[in-house]
């Protein structure tokens, strides 16, 4: 297993929720994180004294990721300010729900903008120095929608199904340079997006699963060299591979 002291990890929407709990993660394992946000700048404050209190290091960047100008100038400011990253979780996206008639070109758009293409445009930027440094993981946080369609609208699933094919792609054109590239799925997780939602858990286990809990598979595959190209569903059993 891979030492991840002093690398710089970069997790992106990690003011709260399962982006937090990567962090968090990632921090003890021995990173320096940088706390990627765009408008939760006391809740990334907050992720920081967590990932310091449990004995790491941790940095709030803002940026919205969605946006090309914003994620190269967000990568510039940490490789100067720490270093560059090696390791990336694109972990930012939106679930606004729709209901199948009521679901707009708007609401593909921005699900596609959000939770795909800043997964594309991170890995773009981030890409050169785990290149030149032989060196690098790169998780993306998916759905279990991706698999059953889940109950958030078409426009969210097909946003999600394609982190699959973006991790496939980059996995096989990598796999040679020391760079991994994976993914993990996860179905209802207990966070305050999903207590808005879900009253009682949906999974066969028959609870909500945990933030935590998606994050160990994170950094499972942070630390090893030898997975890439996967999807790990965490969705206590509402899928089975």
């Amino acid at each position: 297993m891979d030492s991840l002291k002093d690398k710089i990890a970069l997790v992106t929407g990690a003011s709260r929720g399962i982006g937090r709990a990567c962090a968090v993660a990632l921090g003890q394992e021995g990173a320096v994180i940088a706390v990627n946000y765009r408008e939760r700048e006391n809740e990334a404050a907050e992720s920081c004294r967590l990932i310091e209190a449990a004995g790491g290091r941790a940095f709030p960047v803002r940026a919205d990721v969605s946006k090309a100008a914003e994620v190269a100038a967000l990568l510039k400011k940490i490789a100067v300010d720490a270093g560059p990253v090696s390791v990336l979780v694109n972990n930012a996206g939106v679930s606004t729900k729709r209901s199948l008639d009521d679901a707009t070109e708007a609401d593909f758009d921005e699900a596609v903008t959000v939770n795909l293409k800043s997964a594309f445009l991170l890995t773009h930027a981030a890409l050169p120095a785990m290149r030149e440094a032989g060196w690098g993981r790169i998780v993306n946080i998916s759905s279990n929608a991706a698999f059953t369609g889940g109950g958030t609208g078409p426009h969210y699933a097909a946003s999600k199904a394609g982190m699959t094919g973006l991790t496939h792609a980059y996995a096989a054109l990598l796999a040679g340079e020391g760079i991994t590239v994976n993914a993990v799925a996860p179905g209802v997780i207990e966070t305050e997006m999903i207590a808005n939602r879900y009253s009682t858990p949906r999974a066969p286990v028959g609870r909500f699963g945990r933030a935590e809990e998606v994050a160990g598979a994170v950094v499972m595959f942070v630390r090893t060299s030898y997975i890439t190209g996967q999807t790990l569903v965490i969705s206590g059993g509402m899928y089975l591979n």
